[in-house]
């Protein structure tokens, strides 16, 4: 199965995939509100409460769209969040951007946290503004997922990508994909998620199967990116084998914004890592075999070949007089036709574990 590696603050490689420890990525999206300092205590709040990754997003209002007021750049639909509802596209990506002269310093912010620090592009202008900065990935998001321009751009930088695929069909993920290979990129996380920005879990909506699926037809590493509320799904779906968790986080919902009521706290994300982490442990690693010392001690109860009468030297070894029987100190039982119709080689008393020196050569 395919796995990848990006570099570290520290100097070193995470690898990500199969058998790794899930990769775990606090977005911060708009939920800086446009406030610097806030901006940088969302980085230190997510390295307290146990990400590995934090992540913004690159772009500006002009980058998006077009400030313009057709009905085709109002925001409808009764299932967007209230507060977008009624909002040019435009005025909504004014509100929630994040200035770019804030990237390099954020960066800095996050690697001295020891956290890695990378961006959601949404256009290849984001890209080329993003390069000089070196960062070690680039995510590229559900809605961009059938967007050429970006997916080409981004993958001539040759550096690892993370990509959900939200609502794509599966022709649209074929083709996100074939893009990505054809110009250059070698190493793809494919993110399964539910694009529809709940205030609670959506959990008939989820099908985490999908997520595999992805996994073993595409040959990638799979994750979940979750917009919707709550830390079960992510949790749920960390323990089904997604390699990467990303989820929306801020400081306090209260606050409000664009992304308030599909983004979750510190205590909770905290909690969802703790979870995640929880669920590694149980699921540890391939190992047949003892399990541990007490496991190993408990061997004692197996079965075992046993002389279960007394034996006279030359008399022969039948069904009666060697059984299979606990404990497990006697012979092992696979060799019990062998041993059948053998002669002692001295007399045995009966409870006598059996071993090959008490066969007559």
């Amino acid at each position: 199965m395919k796995s990848f590696c990006i570099p570290t603050p520290q100097g070193g490689l995470r690898h990500i995939g199969p058998g790794q420890p899930c990769f775990i990525i606090a977005e911060m999206s708009g939920n800086h509100h446009h406030d610097y300092d806030k901006a940088v205590e969302i980085i230190k709040a997510a390295k307290a409460a146990g990400a590995d990754a934090i992540k913004i997003q690159t772009y500006t209002p002009d980058t998006m769209t077009i400030d313009c007021d057709k009905p085709w750049f109002m925001v409808k639909g009764k299932d967007q969040p209230e507060l977008w509802q009624g909002q040019k596209l435009y005025d909504l990506y004014q509100t929630a951007y994040t200035p770019w002269e804030w990237d390099a310093k954020l960066q800095k912010v996050a690697e001295a946290e020891g956290l890695i620090f990378f961006s959601t592009p949404f256009d290849p202008s984001a890209v080329d503004f993003l390069e000089p900065l070196n960062p070690p990935c680039y995510k590229i998001s559900s809605y961009e997922a059938t967007d050429f321009t970006l997916l080409r751009r981004v993958a001539q930088t040759g550096k690892p990508v993370i990509l959900s695929v939200g609502f794509a069909e599966r022709d649209e993920v074929d083709f996100a994909i074939e893009t990505l290979r054809k110009y250059g990129a070698k190493d793809i996380g494919i993110l399964h998620c539910v694009t529809a920005y709940s205030d609670k879990p959506e959990i008939d909506e989820t099908n985490m199967l999908t997520m595999l699926d992805i996994r073993d037809r595409y040959d990638v590493v799979c994750g979940f990116s979750d917009n919707n509320a709550g830390i079960e799904i992510p949790t749920v779906a960390a323990m089904a084998g997604a390699s990467i968790v990303e989820k929306h986080f801020m400081i306090e919902r209260q606050e409000g914004g664009p992304d308030a009521r599909f983004s979750i706290e510190p205590s909770e994300f905290e909690k969802m890592v703790q979870s995640i982490r929880r669920a590694e442990r149980i699921m540890g690693k391939v190992n047949y075999g003892c399990q541990s010392d007490k496991e190993r001690e408990n061997t004692f109860f197996r079965r075992s070949l046993f002389v279960v009468e007394d034996i006279k030297k030359g008399e022969k070894f039948t069904s009666r007089n060697v059984r299979s029987i606990r404990p497990s100190k006697g012979m092992e039982t696979k060799y019990y036709d062998e041993v059948i119709g053998q002669s002692a080689a001295e007399d045995i008393e009966r409870g006598t574990p059996f071993v090959w020196e008490l066969i007559q050569k």
